[in-house]
Parts: C-alpha cells; structure tokens; sequence
C-alpha cells in the first residue's frame, strides 16, 4: 500500500495550476497513522482486528462495533447530503465543498453513513471546479474522505453515494441510453457491460456505491418514472438486473443499491410527487411482478444495497413495515446489505400515511423495521438525535441499532474503503472517464435500443443518393435529453440533426425547422381544454413545411422534453404533447415522403403517426451517442433489432394495458371502446428476415419431486419442489433475408390447468442473435422449477403437475413455434 499523507488542519491558500486550492499542512502525528499495508483508524498505535486487511470481515465488523459508543453508532444510520443540496427554501444540510474546522462542530463529526451526491455538478454548486474538472474533484473527494478517516476518533470511512440510471450522476460521466433504453436492447452482456463501466467510473470519481438499477417493473403508461424502468415485464427486469448488478460488483467495485422497494411503480392513477401511495396490486400480483426482480438481483447477484419506497402496501408503509424490510428482505431473499430510505420516506410516516405520531416515533418504526439509514434532503441530525433519545429510554434496543449498523459497516469493509479510502491516481481517473472506449460501448447501447416500429414498403433505410433532407421537430436539434438528474448531467451529445449531417456530408443539402416546441403555452392544460394554433405557432409550422417542401424527404423528430415524462411527471394522456401532432400532420401534407422518429420516456399514443407515416423509429432517450445511432439507423449502416419491453396503447382509456396478462383480461371485441395496442410487448421490426425451425423439448414428461421440508418466506410458507430434470428447449434461427442483423427470440410458457388463474404468456427465455445472411444458429434455453411455479391458493410457491405450451417467437403476438411438454407427480 503507498504511504498516506495528512490534509486537514488551517487552510493555506496556493496558486496551482492557475487555481488556487486549499493546501492543508501535513502534521507527523497523521502521517503515522498510514503504516504499509493498514491505517491506524483509531490512532492507538496498533493495529487492531477492524484495521488489519486479513482478518474475515465479520470479526472486523464485531470488532469496530465494540469500539463504538452510542453517537458514533448511531451516526451510522443518516445520510449527509452533500453540498448545497436540500430543501427548496431551507437551508443546505452542508455548506461546504471542502471540509472546514466548523465540522468539528457537526453531528458528522462522530461519522456518517455516507454522503450523497457530493461535487456531482447537480445543484447551486453544479459549475463548481470541483464538479467540473475531474482530477479537482478527485482531490476533492479525497479530502473529504481524509476528514473522517483523520479526524473521527474511529476513522470510519463514509460510502460516498451516487445516482446512476444513465450512468455515473456526475458532471462529466458516459452518457448511456435511459435504463428503458436498455432494457429494449434485450442484451444481457450488454447491460453487463453497462454496468462494469459505471462502476469503474463512478469509483474513478470517488463514489462507492451507485443508486441502480431501478429493479421496478413499470405496469401504468402514464406513471412519469416509466423511463427509468426496464420494461413492463417482471422476468425481463430480473435477467437485466442480475447482469447490472453483479457487473457492478465484481471485485466490490462499487454498492449497487436497487431501487425502489417495494411495489412502488402502480400507484393509483400512475400518480407521481406527493401521491406515491395506495399501489393498486394483488397479493399474487404483487409476488408474480413486484418482487421477483428483488429476489433474483439479492439471491443471484449478492445486491449490497436496497432502497426503501415511499408508498405503503395494504395500509402499511413500506419504510415501517418489518414484514418487507426484515422478513421478506432479509430472512427470504438474503439481504446482506443495508437498506436506505428513498428521501422523506421516514417522514412520511407520520406526515402523509399517518401512521406515527411524529418523527421521532417515525425514526423507531422505520429503526425496528429494519431501515439502516434514513437518506433525505435534511439535516442528518433530523434521525439521529431521536434516536439517540430512542436507545437511551429503552424504547430501541442496542442490540436493535448494532444489528442496523453492523449492516452498514459490513458493506464498507466488502468495499475496502477502510484499508483503500482515497483515489490514488486522479490522472487515472481523468482517463478513464468517459472514455473514447466507453463512449464506443455507449454508441453501441443507443443502436441496440432503437425499436424499427413500422416499415411500410421498406421505405426505411433512406437512400444515400439523396439530394436534400429535411429534419424537423422538437427534439430533432435538442440535446438537452442527454443530460439527466440521475445521470451525466454536464455532457454535450450529439442530436439527431447533427448525427444525420455528419452521416451525409457537405454533399447532401439540410434543410432544419424546429416546427414546434415539445409543449405548448397552456399545456397540459390543452390536453382537455383544446385551443387553437395562435400565429407563432402557425409562422413555425409553416417553416417547416417549407423546409420539407425544398427537400426529397422529410425525418421528423418528436416525443418528450424533461418536463413532459420522470419523475414527479405523469400524464392523463399518452398523446404528442403540445402542437406536435399539428406539426407532423403539416409536414405530411407537403407530399414528400415522411419518417418518424420518436425521442420519448415511454409509450406514446401515436394513431394518427402510424396511420399515415410508412416509417416509424422508436429511439426512446439514446444518450449522448444517440444521433449517430439514429443516423446509422435512417440509412441502413446499422439494421435496428430492439425489441419492445413495454406495450403502446392506443389511448390512456384502455389503461390498466401491459404485458403479461390474465386471460382475457384485455379481451378485445367490444363495440362500444377503442380495441388493441398499437405495437404489443417485444415488437420490432428489422431490414431482414428471420425464419425459425426445428423446435425440440426435452424431456417431453418431467417427474415432479416434493420435499417433505416446509420452509418459511417471511410470514409465507413455502413447499420447495424440484424436477427429475429441467426442462430444455431448442430451436433454430436462420436469417433469411439480404442483411446481417439481429433478432430477439422469445420463449413464452403457460400452464394449462392450473390451481389459480395464471398469466396468458409468461416470458421465460430471450436472446439476442446477430447473424448474417443465410446464417443458422441452434438456441437453447433451460427451464428450471422456478420458471414453472406459481403461487397457489395457501399463497404456496410450487410446481403444479400438468401440461404446459411453449410458444416461441419474435414478439408477444408474433409466435413462430409452439409445442408442449408435461410434469407429472409421484405422488
């Protein structure tokens, strides 16, 4: 290990590298607390079992834990924002970029569970050098860092704490697609590669456990957080992340702390911001959907951290609920990590569900539940100083807060933030950093996200010999979609004009309008209340109808701005928001050929778009490579395979509308109401063709075998039951069209017979395949206990013996091979 060296004390102000930093004096007293290979945290002169390297983690959690007393445990359990971020009208929980000999002052100066978002380059503090300029930031982080390794009498590191759904939220970071995005490239290497160079970049920067993935499965069109789910399918979020997850911790590189749990993405109505509350699910619903994305990322993937949702469940909010913190959490999935709550779930416990009397009681219920530590935009000391009081009258035992804290501690050591706590090399890091070869990767993402939604005639991909282009629309120059408040939020990317200008060259007149914003004057307001285009308006439209008319064809850019979809923005309507539709219709009417490209967070009710246009590309919120891919996408240099993760309906009316679906539940034929989606659940199209064959299933009779144990899932008992045998299905895939590309394939199960009413298709196996033309590839896919079991009606997890149809195919309502296969009982 490199020798240490102090940076805390008075600050001396020097010039260095035309900026003056603050320079803290080294002392020989902190210097000899760095030794080769350990750090003397406690500053006793030796080495004990929590600061040596080899000892198992446990004992060095037991041990440290021994050491605390009550205000440096229970500064454990909070969060400390980090510079200027807080409360709109209140003052920041910190003021300070860099520690300052006031903090010798502050609740923290017994510790902290972690910091969050400090120097991202969110915030009154977003431009600061620190924010902006990578190796500062480093150097920053560090001293940050070094205040509580030196200046604590413990020398407890703290888990510096970050968002990350498009990658790292800092200033500077890659810039990936929204994790809807990702989740329609069906590429679970992909989404591993995704999550390896987050990791490496968010600990390049000085953060060590990263807020992702969202493991919610999103059910409601209308829901505004939508865009940062992967889809509408439970199986297809589990498989995605499980790979984000244990890419992100490979060799500890980093926490992944998933969110939101739990049953947080159905709120009644799709309501957002204060609303989060009152989920509209079943108990089934709940296991069948909600959960099993949790379970697998815990169970499969070893996830460090879990952040606990607003919203209640059956009259009980989560946050203070011991059955999902503890029981389901920790004593059925495994949980070893520790929980944070998403920010004023605590204080919702008596300021919105009323359930608590005040914040105290509000900190013991949400403490005795299981919450390790309560993360909000408020002073730490909101949490720690009831709890304090809490332990000292008996109403929380130390065992209660040593188990909470024990949590926290054990996840730092798993991060070897006591034996490694600073960034060595900041030059590394500036490096490293959204990278040329991570932008590739991020380049690669936005291709395999873009969904080829209709293709009439094969007007798409455009042809290279054009004349004149003309792009059009909101979005079609916009890049502020590629920053993001949970992702890089300083980045510049390139638009889709751009990318179609850099695709063609000085040879290829273009011909850009804006035509519209993305909303109007008075929306939404406009969305019941129509009004008519006032001359502006019209002046813009007419722009661009001229532009389209001086052009062989016309690419129009629509969809969402950040006002129009995330979070605290849902919808009561799927339409274009704004004049868009208007803008589209002009455009169409100028008789040139028209595509269609969308640029949105979640399924738009685009009836009129795909009556009318021949060629629709769904590109979603592609990143900062976005209008490359698009470009590549529109003439043909990269054959689009994205599949849909989520079901577009035709308008908000048909809503409850998503995949998977109990029987007939979205029955079709009524006269009286609008029928069918516009696009169903793993649509896409390609610029190739794809045949698929010789399907086999083996074993065609799998014996059922049950154990006579009867195990405990929480509060619910389990049957645990095997089979003599998985079940494995293999079929062929040939590309039967001119070009090289990739397709999706979908396996899909369902149990005829069965105890309780089950889902219509269950998604039970997906790949994708590149293959050229002509090319043929066997795939195989294995079904296991868990992917045929159902929760009965003793809300039992089992496999029912019975007969079961395999459907495989290129989408939800494209199968291409069936067959079944049976299990029988012994018994």
């Amino acid at each position: 290990m490199r020798k240490l060296h102090s940076a805390f004390l008075v600050l001396v102000m020097v010039t260095a590298a035309g900026l003056s930093l603050p320079v803290r004096p080294q002392t020989d007293n902190r210097k000899k607390i760095y030794h080769d290979g350990w750090i003397d945290l406690n500053k006793n002169g030796r080495k004990d079992i929590y600061e040596d390297p080899t000892a198992p983690i446990d004992r060095r959690v037991e041990n440290l834990l021994s050491q605390m007393n009550l205000d440096e445990k229970t500064c454990q359990t909070a969060t400390l924002y980090g510079v200027g971020r807080g409360r709109t009208g209140a003052p920041p929980p910190l003021k300070d970029e860099l520690p300052t000999p006031d903090w010798k002052n502050q609740i923290w100066k017994d510790g902290m569970a972690n910091i969050d978002e400090h120097l991202n380059g969110v915030g009154p503090h977003g431009q600061s050098i620190y924010a902006t300029d990578i190796k500062k930031h480093v150097w920053a982080m560090n001293e940050v860092q070094r205040f509580f390794i030196e200046e604590t009498r413990l020398g407890i590191p703290v888990d510096f704490t970050e968002e990350g759904l498009r990658g790292v939220a800092a200033f500077t970071a890659t810039s990936f697609p929204s994790q809807l995005g990702q989740g329609h490239t069906w590429d679970k290497e992909l989404i591993g590669e995704i999550g390896r160079i987050e990791a490496a970049e968010a600990r390049a920067l000085g953060y060590t456990n990263v807020y992702a993935p969202t493991l919610d499965v999103s059910r409601d069109q209308r829901w505004g957080r939508i865009e940062d789910t992967y889809g509408e399918d439970p199986y297809l979020a589990s498989r995605l992340g499980v790979e984000m997850v244990k890419a992100m911790q490979k060799d500890y590189q980093v926490a992944s702390t998933a969110k939101h749990f739990v049953i947080y993405s159905i709120a009644k109505g799709a309501r957002e911001g204060q609303a989060r509350t009152d989920p509209q699910a079943t108990p089934h619903e709940v296991e069948d959907i909600f959960l099993p994305p949790f379970k697998a990322a815990i169970k499969e993937a070893g996830l460090l951290g879990v952040m606990s949702s607003y919203n209640d469940y059956d009259g009980v909010p989560v946050t203070g609920s011991h059955y999902w913190l503890t029981e389901r959490l920790r004593n059925d999935f495994g949980f070893r990590g520790y929980v944070v709550s998403d920010s004023a779930a605590v204080e919702y416990l008596y300021n919105k569900h009323g359930v608590a009397a005040d914040m105290k009681d509000a900190v013991r219920q949400s403490i005795e539940a299981g919450l390790n530590v309560k993360t909000n935009f408020t002073p730490p000391a909101d949490f720690v100083l009831p709890l304090r009081e809490l332990v000292r009258e008996g109403k929380v035992p130390m065992r209660t807060l040593d188990d909470r804290v024990r949590d926290v501690l054990r996840v730092k050591f798993l991060l070897g933030i006591f034996d490694h706590p600073y960034v060595d090399d900041a030059a590394k890091s500036e490096r490293i950093v959204n990278s040329a070869e991570h932008q590739q990767v991020a380049l690669r993402a936005a291709r395999e996200s873009i969904v080829l939604l209709k293709n009439d005639q094969n007007v798409l991909p455009l042809s290279r010999e054009i004349h004149s282009i003309a792009v059009i629309g909101p979005n079609a120059d916009d890049d502020s979609l590629t920053r993001y408040r949970y992702g890089p939020n300083g980045v510049k990317g390139i638009t889709v004009l751009e990318g179609i200008k850099n695709k063609l060259g000085e040879r290829v007149r273009v011909n850009y309008a804006k035509g519209c914003q993305t909303t109007n004057e008075h929306w939404p307001e406009t969305e019941v209340l129509p009004e008519p285009l006032n001359a502006k308006e019209k002046e813009e439209i007419a722009k661009a109808v001229e532009a389209a008319k001086k052009s062989e064809v016309a690419v129009v850019v629509l969809g969402d701005a950040t006002n129009t979809v995330g979070e605290t923005a849902s919808r009561t309507s799927l339409d274009l928001p704004g004049r868009q539709l208007d803008l589209v219709q002009a455009v169409y009417a100028a008789g040139k050929p028209v595509i269609v490209v969308l640029l949105n967070g979640r399924p738009m009710s685009i009836n009129w778009v795909n009556r009318y246009v021949p060629g629709i590309i769904e590109a979603w919120f592609p990143g900062a490579q976005g209008g490359t891919a698009i470009a590549e996408v529109l003439f043909g240099d990269y054959n689009p395979g994205g599949k849909l993760t989520v079901t577009f309906p035709k308008t908000v009316g048909q809503i409850p509308y998503n995949f998977p679906t109990k029987p007939n539940a979205q029955w079709e034929g009524e006269r009286t109401r609008v029928n069918g989606a516009l696009y169903f659940f793993g649509h896409g199209l390609s610029y190739t063709t794809f045949a698929y064959s010789n399907l086999k299933i083996s074993p065609q009779a799998a014996t059922l075998v049950s154990s006579a144990r009867v195990s405990k899932r929480g509060s619910i008992p389990t049957v645990r039951e095997g089979l003599n045998s998985n079940v494995t299905i293999t079929f062929d895939i040939t590309n039967s069209g001119s070009r090289e590309g990739d397709e999706v394939v979908q396996l899909y199960t369902r149990e005829l017979v069965t105890s309780v009413t089950t889902y219509e298709k269950n998604l039970r196996g997906f790949e994708r395949v590149h293959l050229k033309p002509g090319e043929t590839r066997t795939v195989s896919f294995t079904l296991r206990p868990d992917d045929l079991a159902l929760w009965n009606r003793q809300m039992r997890f089992v496999v029912e013996p019975g007969k079961f149809k395999v459907m495989v195919g290129s989408g939800s309502e494209d199968i291409r091979l069936t067959g079944e296969f049976t299990i029988v009982s012994t018994k």
